[in-house]
């Protein structure tokens, strides 16, 4: 009979062992993003107008398109004095529709003042003046406006530009 309890033992602690490790993995690992991605933090943008305030991460052109942060800003410099900033807008950019001529926008310790909010087709939309240089210290915001695509994207952008006071 010893011998018995004892092989129960034995089962109870193999399956015990079994558990703690599944729920280990589950929440250590099943529960991550399927695709968690470690961006490089550079700073941050504030916009008080919407009580906006999230980290930003440097983007690289990646096959030519840039990929947008799922929760934060993300920030792209090609050309001097010209900065694009995007970000989704079914999370950190879902209030830049409110958004109005002159409010304030604090990144990188500068204060920007918004001069410029246009909606465009995305097709209708070159990249290569977005980013082309300027002569002020500008910064464009661009988010996904219109109807859903699907797949984080949409018909439109909105693009708010705003130079440095």
């Amino acid at each position: 009979m010893k011998g018995v309890i004892s092989g129960r033992r034995s089962a109870y602690r193999i399956i015990t062992a079994i558990y703690v490790l599944y729920f280990a993995w589950f929440f250590g690992v099943g529960l991550m993003p399927a695709e968690a991605t470690e961006y490089n933090i550079i700073g941050e943008i504030n916009i008080p107008a919407i009580n906006l305030s999230s980290d930003v991460a440097k983007l690289n052109l990646e096959n030519g398109r840039l990929n947008t942060p799922a929760e934060i800003v993300g920030s792209f410099t090609r050309a001097k004095n010209k900065t694009l900033l995007i970000g989704h807008a079914s999370s950190v950019f879902r209030e830049a529709k409110n958004l109005k001529l002159s409010d304030k926008i604090i990144y990188g310790n500068k204060t920007y003042e918004i001069i410029q909010i246009d909606y465009r087709a995305k097709s209708e939309i070159s990249m290569n003046k977005l980013l082309a240089s300027s002569e002020n210290d500008t910064i464009i915001i661009m988010t996904c406006a219109g109807q859903d695509l699907g797949d984080g994207d949409a018909t439109h952008r909105l693009i708010i530009t705003a130079t440095r006071i």
